[in-house]
């Protein structure tokens, strides 16, 4: 175990020299929701339900391209990795027995990324529990522990999965979301938090469903953290910390009436039974159910459809042989029937619902429940588990606490909970852009919590979406301080989708529309008050026709068919300078101009028009998309951009005006710059290459500098400064979407005038 490189102050980040570090990430690797043997996307039907004889080595990519991909990363400026991984590639194929080959292939990638640099924390990843009930996450054999026949998800609805929907090609947009709200997973988090209180018959060798399920999930995470522990030189030094379980869900706890689609329920997609009709088509009975869609405006109803299982049920029969995995189900369980049916929440005799509100106050004290309640009470109580254990193992990790999604988190703030080295962890998606995979100009908040506490929720024109975006983000955040007290706020997951207006960009390079809604995300991620975030997603097998190869969704910021984002040397510049600086070093003087070193090639207003110029890109343009000349660079400019890394004092704000390609950095340091830890800001060669970049200060000396990295180079900016409030600006070169020569259409003399700050200095 290595000492601190990351710790936790208040609601700050800092490394070793008390800089305040900004979390600057990226989710890796969106591969790792599904088996690399058999390597089966969520399209394929091929031995799916052999769940148990499948491996996870080689996600999220194979160690001999690892170098490949972090290369990559680092020079897109990331300093941070969300690494996902799921409890199936731990315990696939049955209760206790731990995929080793798996956990040593994962400490080996986690070496590589120490050789980079990265903080890196730890995700067990789920999306409406399984690959098995439409997402990804547990193992299949917890489903049959359950008392659930996997077979049967798709023609009752219980849950609609993509590996067996007769037509994968077109498996409707974003409907594994609406998984959530049918009886499969209703049931499963039920289980999962609550099962003791609303489940007592579900037990399973001499457990309760919750025990059962909790205990494993827990052991396995621990099982790898222990693991990594005995590794050595990564825990702390490249492992900082742990995630709580991705994007858990209440279940049914809370519902206040079983017949009808709670209020709170925002989204509606394809079929949208209440909970009690779910119960009944999942055993069997055919229902009509109201059918929904997405439009500009939400979710609206189309119409009705008769949903008929013909006496298909998603539990198995009676007759199931249960000693295949060596548990033993309590005789009180019986196999073969809803086991709501079982609590007598429905007569199947009669298909009558009997009680209601069942989940709707808790059964110790008959106080009633809501997502708050359920958040408080049954979320914390699994928490607290999942911490204290992998605290057990990793003794000073942060922990992530991710409370359900776009609810109100648990009220903490001065009580047990309140742990100083803990963060909160938050998702955000902006709704209407997610589901109808289209950026428009005016939008009506869809976050859950959010639309019904922030005023105006209709929003027109872009600059409104765009501070809309920002306030919404804000909101979190200041929630988070008054809930759960004063911690860091990190957006693990925050994206959009690339196959936005039919696959628009693919057929023609034109990436306008996501350059447009990925900087906005940003300029509201840089306006927000958080402390970084992890975008949502890198997926290293991307490609046009399958997206990220799971449910339909394209997120990745990378892709095998689009254009790499320009490097250094493909820019063709003329700067043969490996460094440049402020010609002052007293720290307390304005510095305004720059300096260059002996080596750099004069640059004329001759030559300045020519210096831009890459006729090497030029081609690969052409070739790859000869219907248009945009050069398809996947939105690259609006991700790829300044941000500050390591900060000496606190940030007070920044942001990156991509239109004008300015960066901007206010801060507050209580003493000078030390010598050995500048303030460091990431700087992209593509907007800022050092020819061309005016660096402006309120004091202090600069260098910008060209490090090597892997097969290629990131620019840094470092900055020493006074204490007290210190600002920097840096300006660069202006170019339109997916161009790389300047913008001059704004302005004539933009050549000119960046000759002149350049020959300024000579």
């Amino acid at each position: 175990m290595t000492s601190l490189r990351l710790r936790v102050e208040g609601s700050t980040f800092r490394d070793q020299q008390n800089r305040e570090v900004t979390l600057r990430g990226i989710n890796i690797d969106a591969t790792a929701k599904y088996p690399k043997r058999p390597n089966q996307p969520s399209y394929i039907p091929d031995n799916f339900y052999d769940g148990d004889n499948v491996s996870f080595v080689g996600r999220p990519f194979e160690l001999d391209d690892a170098a490949v991909h972090f290369d990559r990363l680092k020079r897109w400026g990331y300093n941070t990795l969300r690494y996902i991984f799921t409890w199936e590639a731990i315990e696939h194929s049955g209760p206790g027995k731990y995929d080793e080959e798996w956990i040593d292939f994962t400490i080996e990638t986690l070496k590589i990324a120490k050789k980079y640099g990265f903080y890196v924390f730890m995700d067990p990843h789920q999306d409406v529990w399984s690959r098995h009930s439409g997402g990804s996450g547990a193992p299949m054999w917890t489903l049959y522990a359950m008392g659930f026949n996997p077979a049967n998800f798709n023609i009752t609805q219980g849950a609609l999965v993509h590996n067996t929907y007769p037509d994968p090609e077109n498996f409707p947009k974003m409907i594994w979301g609406t998984n959530y709200a049918r009886v499969v997973c209703q049931t499963i988090f039920t289980f999962f938090y609550a099962g003791k209180d609303f489940a007592p018959k579900a037990i399973i060798n001499g457990k309760n469903i919750q025990d059962f399920l909790q205990d494993h999930f827990i052991a396995a995470c621990k099982h790898l953290a222990w693991r990594i522990h005995e590794a050595g030189w990564l825990e702390n030094d490249v492992v900082i910390g742990w995630e709580s379980m991705n994007e858990g869900s209440r279940g049914l706890v809370g519902y206040q009436d079983l017949s009808l689609v709670p209020s709170e329920q925002k989204l509606q997609l394809g079929t949208s039974p209440t909970a009690f009709q779910a119960m009944l088509t999942g055993s069997g009975r055919p229902c009509e159910l109201p059918t929904w869609a997405f439009g500009s405006f939400g979710p609206y109803q189309t119409g009705r459809e008769l949903v008929d299982p013909k006496g298909e049920s998603v539990w198995l029969p009676a007759d199931y042989d249960d000693s295949q995995y060596g548990w033993k189900r309590d005789p009180g369980w019986k196999l073969g029937e809803c086991i709501w049916a079982q609590h007598g929440v429905w007569d199947p005799s009669t298909d009558t619902l009997l009680k209601k509100d069942y989940f709707a106050r808790d059964p110790k004290n008959g106080e009633q429940l809501d997502y708050e309640g359920f958040t408080n009470q049954y979320f914390m109580a699994h928490y607290r588990k999942f911490r204290n254990e992998i605290r057990s193992a990793h003794s000073d990790s942060i922990m992530f606490c991710q409370p359900p999604v776009m609810e109100i988190p648990p009220t903490i703030k001065g009580t047990v909970d309140d742990d100083p080295n803990m963060v909160h962890a938050v998702h955000y998606y902006d709704g209407l852009t997610l589901m109808r995979k289209h950026w428009q100009v005016f939008s009506i908040l869809f976050a859950m919590t959010i639309a019904n506490k922030l005023q105006e929720p209709f929003k027109i024109g872009e600059t409104a979406i765009r501070n809309c975006i920002r306030d919404q983000l804000r909101f979190l955040r200041d929630e988070s301080f008054k809930l759960m007290g004063n911690h860091p706020l990190v957006l693990t997951e925050i994206g959009i989708p690339y196959d936005m207006d039919d696959k628009h960009a693919y057929k023609t390079g034109d990436f306008g529309s996501q350059v447009s809604a990925m900087d906005a995300h940003h300029f509201a991620l840089e306006g927000s008050g958080t402390n970084g975030f992890t975008l949502w997603t890198y997926m290293s097998e991307n490609n046009h026709k399958w997206g990220d190869q799971w449910n339909g969704e394209d997120l990745s910021l990378y892709s095998t068919e689009d254009l790499e984002f320009p490097t250094r040397g493909s820019l063709a510049l003329v700067d043969n300078s490996r460094n440049q600086s402020s010609t002052s070093l007293d720290r307390n003087s304005p510095s305004f101009s720059l300096s260059r070193s002996n080596t750099l090639t004069q640059v004329s207003p001759d030559n300045v028009k020519s210096a831009l110029k890459t006729p090497s890109i030029a081609a690969q343009s052409e070739s790859a998309f000869a219907l248009s000349d945009k050069p398809g660079y996947r939105a690259a400019e609006a991700f790829i951009r300044p941000s500050p890394i390591v900060t000496h004092g606190n940030v007070t704000q920044y942001g990156f005006d991509l239109k004008n390609c300015s960066f901007t950095l206010s801060l507050t340091a209580d003493s000078s710059t030390p010598e050995a830890a500048p303030t460091i800001i990431y700087l992209p060669e593509y907007h800022y290459p050092s020819t061309y970049t005016e660096v402006l200060v309120s004091g202090g000396k600069w260098v910008i500098d060209v490090q090597e990295v892997g097969s290629g180079t990131v620019q840094l900016l470092k900055w020493w400064h006074a204490e007290g409030d210190q600002n920097i600006k840096v300006n660069g070169v202006k170019r339109k979407p997916g161009a790389l020569v300047p913008d001059t259409s704004e302005d004539e003399g933009y050549l000119e005038q960046c000759q002149r700050n350049v020959c300024a200095v000579m």
